[in-house]
């Protein structure tokens, strides 16, 4: 599976900062030293509606650490996937009386378009669950013979008392566990589990749904978490530096996906730091495709929306950050966005040295976007009321906001 084309980052002078960021595991900031190649997971979306806003704070998120850490002069291995196989998949293929392959190329090309508009780099790798399961099967063989798995009426699940991290990302209680469980996928109340918890691993083939060889395991195809986990092994290893995502992932998802790799490969942690989004929300509610209440980024941008006025609500909002989607703040971000394309529009401006510092130093500090784009807004208003003889000035600024926050102007 392609991904999308990258948008050129401009170059800066100088060098920025090492990323200070929130691990949910360890519940505090941690220094992120990658190394000369940083290597990060986000997981990618289920395809089977446009991305909403929910969607593009996440991917803003996780964007602004690639940036980081290219501002770093290091290189960046990322790796996204798609899954492209799963229930919700197929139930809004029958819903809409349309193939589920084709509903799922759909979405994802649109996922695409919209991720090109908003300038979010592309990872190196966009692996489709489907076309990992090759790779995927050969692991949940492993965690069975090891004693990890087991099967249960032809399905086979992965037993979470074989890691003894399980727990460590969420520091959630089973009672908090068991709810998120039967609320996001999982199936705590099947009688015959050794564990409520306890996550699938292989669903054998039903009649009237898609299938594949599962070698030992007989047809079917594979539970949510494994499938990020085979692709995270094969493409980055264990031990990478920022595995990603939305707050609803914390679990079930990341915490299964930590311990199926603990239980793999017998070594620890899956990821160094997990990082995790916030939500937004719509009428008081998280935007979710289950409840319908979405705002999409290719609606609005059928509308005539700017993408770098998308992008600017984004980031005016702290990535950890729970917030509600109203059209004041798209208003506001489309002001901004005009004030600051008139500021860089004139030919010399205030000295633009310590704006771009001020921007390093606060996407360093836990991707700290309020801050930074209230720098540029000091820098755009003394532009405005007193102006200035730095003909470098204006490009500087163009290409610091466009380097570090993907926004061009």
């Amino acid at each position: 599976m392609h991904a999308w084309p990258a948008s050129e980052v401009p170059a800066l002078p100088g060098k920025g900062r090492d990323l200070r960021i929130h691990d949910t595991a360890t519940g505090g900031r941690v220094t992120l030293d990658p190394g000369p190649v940083a290597r990060i997971y986000v997981c990618g979306i289920t395809p089977y509606d446009a991305t909403h806003m929910g969607h593009a704070a996440t991917y803003n998120a996780f964007d602004l650490v690639q940036r980081v850490w290219l501002d770093t002069k290091r290189q960046v291995h990322y790796v996204q996937n798609v899954t492209d196989i799963d229930d919700p998949l197929l139930e809004r293929a029958a819903r809409d009386g349309i193939d589920w392959t084709g509903l799922a190329e759909r979405e994802t090309t649109l996922f695409r378009e919209d991720m090109t508009a908003l300038r979010m780099l592309p990872p190196q790798h966009y692996i489709g669950a489907v076309e990992a399961i090759p790779g995927i099967v050969p692991l949940i063989e492993r965690l069975r013979d090891m004693g990890a798995a087991y099967e249960l009426d032809g399905d086979v699940y992965f037993s979470v008392e074989s890691d003894r991290h399980f727990g460590e990302v969420s520091h959630y209680d089973a009672d908090v566990m068991r709810a998120l469980s039967a609320e996001r996928g999982g199936d705590p109340d099947r009688p015959g589990k050794k564990n409520p918890l306890d996550p699938l691993l292989w669903l054998a083939a039903r009649d009237g749904e898609p299938s594949w060889d599962g070698a030992s395991l007989g047809p079917g195809r594979p539970g949510w978490h494994i499938e990020c986990v085979a692709i995270a092994l094969d493409h980055l290893g264990m031990g990478f530096d920022v595995q990603g995502g939305g707050s609803d992932l914390i679990f079930p998802h990341h915490e299964m996906g930590a311990s199926h790799a603990h239980a793999l490969t017998g070594e620890f942690p899956f990821a160094k730091a997990y990082v995790h989004a916030g939500m937004v929300a719509l009428h008081g509610e998280k935007m979710s495709k289950s409840k319908g209440n979405l705002v999409f980024v290719s609606a609005l941008r059928r509308q005539g929306v700017d993408p770098a006025a998308i992008r600017l609500t984004l980031l005016a909002h702290h990535y950890r950050a729970d917030w509600e989607w109203t059209d004041r703040v798209l208003d506001d971000a489309v002001e901004r966005l005009g004030r600051w394309r008139a500021a860089v529009s004139r030919p010399d401006g205030p000295s633009a040295d310590r704006l771009v510092e001020e921007i390093r130093e606060a996407l360093a500090d836990d991707l700290d976007t309020p801050a930074a784009l209230a720098a540029v807004d000091r820098w755009a208003e003394l532009q405005h009321t007193e102006g200035g003889t730095d003909e470098g000035a204006p490009g500087l600024v163009s290409r610091a906001v466009d380097a570090l926050m993907g926004v061009a102007l």
